[in-house]
């Protein structure tokens, strides 16, 4: 079944243009021209990824990016932002706020077909068979695509959950940069290395217990330190 994706753009020559290349890809493309009926629509459909324009009428890509985390039906959808903006600022708040992705205004189509090959790929990865990591109180379900600490549910986004999946996983080691990056984002992510940081800031303030529990170590990467479950 072809992937179905959302282009929340006003600008109808960029969604003419994605179309043509999509579309060539066996992708199935509906669009919104503004940020309250790309909300609307996202959270009425199910959509395998959304490309949202930073500078959208009505209500920005950034506050729909926030929108769409917060929403346990969309929480796990990837979303690509496009900006006409170039500065690191920008590409750091979209990323903070939940984007996997980002590129800017111009941009190539091949590329963007690319980078939504290469999510779509990753999301597609899913477990074999049922798995749960412990960590104290806290429980990550593979199979469910669950965290909870103490049976509350956290909301995280698809590389907030695989990036604490990896650091459960290797408990008590340092991994690097690359290493999270290779495994969490892939080798053909465009992104830099500041992704990985960003992401490791927003699982420490969403999660309590991971605050200190996700050790920097400096000029290597992160650790997540071992302790006995309760």
């Amino acid at each position: 079944m072809s992937k179905k994706i959302l282009i929340i753009e006003d600008d109808k020559d960029i969604v003419e243009l994605v179309r043509h290349y999509l579309e060539k890809e066996n992708f199935v493309l509906k669009d919104a021209a503004d940020g309250f009926s790309g909300l609307k629509k996202a959270k009425s459909e199910n959509f395998d990824l959304v490309i949202l324009d930073i500078m959208l009428p009505e209500m920005d890509g950034l506050e729909v990016c926030k929108e769409l985390r917060a929403d346990s039906k969309t929480s796990s959808t990837p979303v690509v932002m496009l900006t006409a903006k170039g500065e690191e600022t920008d590409k750091i708040v979209g990323l903070e706020i939940g984007a996997d992705d980002y590129l800017t205004k111009p941009f190539s189509p091949r590329e963007l077909v690319a980078r939504v090959k290469a999510l779509l790929r990753r999301v597609e990865k899913k477990p074999e068979k049922e798995k749960i990591y412990r960590y104290a109180n806290l429980v990550l379900d593979l199979f469910k695509h669950e965290v909870t600490l103490d049976r509350k549910v956290f909301q995280l986004t698809s590389k907030e959950f695989a990036l604490l999946e990896c650091l459960l996983r290797n408990k008590g080691r340092v991994l690097s940069r690359d290493y999270l990056m290779d495994q969490v984002w892939g080798y053909d992510y465009y992104g830099g290395m500041r992704t990985v940081d960003v992401h490791i800031r927003r699982l420490r303030e969403k999660i309590p217990l991971l605050s200190q529990s996700i050790q920097t170590v400096k000029n290597l990467g992160y650790r997540l330190k071992e302790i006995s479950p309760e």
